[in-house]
Parts: structure tokens; C-alpha cells; sequence
């Protein structure tokens, strides 16, 4: 899974850099002529589409974003196919929403698309679909998206090439002294406080990188983060050279349909649980019981996804409700036996499956 961003695609906002994206398409195609899957998440459509039309800052009202993302798109994937056609290679455009991973049956057709191209002569290009995203449905940045894909087909690793040369302990625009950070684990929290902010065109900086990171080590894959600039960066990261910032996971690969579940960025609610429900989640891996719910919030059908909070505000855990949000309110702290006398039905034991349930 490789991601490029704005900044790099774009030359910092003066176009298309050519020379740069046919360098890195030569890479990727000896990555993937070599037996390499490889799913190239690209950023730059806003971008483009600002640079044809003249637009020399990133607008803020959605509709002209919208605009300007429609028009860029179909600039840079015309690119990236007459880039990919040299080495016998076709490119497949995967426009995406958080609607299309987070409903259960879209995520499994995105799923096995993305599995059937790669078994072709294809690259499959990537991105938000900006044209028709809002604040409800949006991902928000490729890095995340990055993430939540490299999830989807279960990518060995993450891929995020920049404008610097990896993550810094400062911010090496301002400090000539930082030092790059060579290898950390991704959950490391020390990690966010040296993170910075993105430039004009992006919408992520390091801060968006390092919790992509983390997404993507739930399913087991390393994120490195390298500048996109260094000379033949995916091939020495293949031939195992140190470059950029190696972020390894930590914890055990999640199964995939609790990767799905990781990968839910919008809640529809939240149950708030007593600390007695907290260590049954936490450390004796059970099921959500209505008896340890101290309140529910927000308005949520059975079957969405909400998030499991403690009393102190802190966010435990994330599953699919088996109530829905008026009937879980009416069984709140009560035992499994009073739900059909309170409800008078029982769809399920639990709140909350522990199969359909993934603590943070």
C-alpha cells in the first residue's frame, strides 16, 4: 500500500510534477512486475483541479472543493494510465466514502474488487470521492484512508511518502537541529506530541500519519513514513534500506471483521458502562451486558455501530448494538433476565456481542 500526497503530486501547488510521478510509477511497476501487490492511494485531484483552473488557494465552501476535485480527477488518472502503460500495466479508479467501509456488505464488495485487480495487470488508483463526500460521509485525509484500506486487503505494509524525509522529534522547517526518528512502535504516545500540521494543500500533517499508523497496525501492517523526494525510495525500502521512519505494531492482527469494526470513524451513539463492564471488556474479553451501562447517548438503530465510553469520557471500545437506542435506554443497568418483562421481546442476551465488539 503506497499513499502520495498533494504536496508531492503537485509540486507544491504549481501543477502536476510529470517528471516525478512517472519516477515513481517506474517504481511501482517494478515492485508489482516483481510480484508486488501494490494499491497506490493518491491524493492531488483537489489539487489539480485547482491548478487547471487558476485557483491559487485551496477553497473553503464544499461546493467549489467538490468542483475542483471533479475536475482534477480525471487529470490525474489520465496520468497515472499513460504513466503505467510503458510496462504493460492498466489502472482501475476506486473512488471511495466512509459510507463504502463502513456498511458491512459495501466494505466486502470494495474487498474483493481490490482483490481481483490485484491478481491482474492493474494499479489500483485510490481516493476519496471528493466530487460527493460531506462532513457525514467523509474520511477526511488519505492518510486515513491509507489505513482503513491497507485493513481492507490485509496489506503487509503502509507506505506513506511526504515532503519530509520522515517523522522528525521537531519540526525540521523551524528547528535545524531535529532529528529524525528512525523506528518506533506506532502506539507509542510520544509520537503524536512531535507531530505537525499539513501545508495549504493537504489536509493532514504528521498528526494524521501517526493515527494512520495505528489503524494500519491493527491489522499487523508496518507504516514507514519517507519523502517522497529520496531517489528510488520504494525500491530501497524493498532492498530493506533505512529510510524514512519505520512505525512497527504492537499488538496481535485483529480478525477482519474486527478490523472492519476498527475502521469505524463516525459513531452513531455511545453507551456509557460502569467500571465493573470496564474490565469485563477490557481484560476478560466479554460481552457487553446491559446491567454494566450507566446511560446511552445519541440516536441509533440496532445494528449500527456506537462507541463504548467510560464514566471519565474516555472511549474503551466500539461494536454493533443489538438495540436500538430507545429500548436500550429502557434496560439500562438492568439484568438479562428483566429485558422481554421490560421490553416485552429479547433480540439478543447482550448489548453488545463480544464477536461483533473491538476494544481500543
Amino acid at each position: 500500500m503506497v499513499k502520495i500526497g498533494s504536496a508531492l503530486l503537485t509540486n507544491d501547488g504549481k501543477g502536476l510534477d510529470l517528471l516525478r510521478i512517472e519516477q515513481w510509477a517506474a517504481q511501482i511497476a517494478e515492485l508489482k512486475l516483481a510480484g508486488i501487490e501494490v494499491v497506490l492511494v493518491s491524493s492531488g485531484a483537489v489539487a489539480a483541479g485547482m491548478s487547471r483552473l487558476g485557483w491559487t488557494e485551496r477553497p473553503g465552501s464544499m461546493e467549489l472543493l467538490q468542483a475542483a476535485a471533479a475536475v482534477g480527477q480525471t487529470k490525474l488518472v489520465q496520468t497515472y494510465e499513460d504513466l503505467f502503460q510503458p510496462y504493460g500495466l492498466h489502472t482501475a479508479q476506486i473512488l471511495l466514502t466512509h459510507d463504502d467501509l463502513s456498511d458491512r456488505k459495501r466494505y466486502l464488495n470494495a474487498r474483493n474488487t481490490l482483490r481481483a485487480l490485484l491478481a491482474m495487470a492493474v494499479i489500483p488508483i485510490v481516493n476519496e470521492n471528493d466530487t460527493v463526500t460531506t462532513d457525514e460521509i467523509k474520511v477526511g485525509d488519505n492518510d486515513t484512508l491509507g489505513a482503513l484500506v491497507a485493513n481492507l486487503v490485509e496489506a503487509d505494509a503502509l507506505i506513506l511518502l511526504t515532503d519530509q524525509d520522515g517523522l522528525f522529534d521537531a519540526d525540521p522547517r523551524q528547528n535545524p537541529h531535529a532529528t529524525l526518528i528512525r523506528h518506533a512502535q506506532a502506539t507509542d504516545p510520544a509520537l503524536v506530541a512531535v507531530a505537525g500540521s499539513g501545508g495549504k494543500l493537504g489536509r493532514g500533517g504528521m498528526a494524521t500519519k501517526i493515527r494512520a499508523a495505528q489503524l494500519a497496525a491493527r491489522s499487523g501492517a508496518v507504516t514507514v513514513i519517507a519523502g517522497g523526494r529520496i531517489d528510488r525510495v520504494l525500491t530501497r525500502l524493498r532492498a530493506g534500506e533505512s529510510v524514512g521512519t519505520y512505525l512497527e505494531p504492537d499488538l496481535a492482527p485483529l480478525v477482519a471483521r474486527k478490523q472492519w469494526l476498527a475502521g469505524h470513524l463516525q459513531m452513531k451513539g455511545e453507551l456509557v458502562i460502569d467500571s465493573g463492564a470496564a474490565r469485563a471488556l477490557l481484560n476478560q474479553g466479554k460481552s457487553l451486558l446491559a446491567v454494566g451501562v450507566v446511560s446511552v447517548k445519541g440516536s441509533f438503530q440496532r445494528g449500527e455501530c456506537v462507541a463504548v465510553k467510560s464514566e471519565q469520557g474516555l472511549t474503551l471500545a466500539r461494536g454493533l448494538v443489538n438495540y436500538d437506542a430507545q429500548d436500550a435506554a429502557k434496560i439500562v443497568g438492568q439484568s438479562t433476565q428483566q429485558i422481554k418483562s421490560l421490553l416485552g421481546f429479547i433480540n439478543e442476551p447482550e448489548l453488545i456481542h463480544r464477536d461483533n465488539l473491538v476494544v481500543l
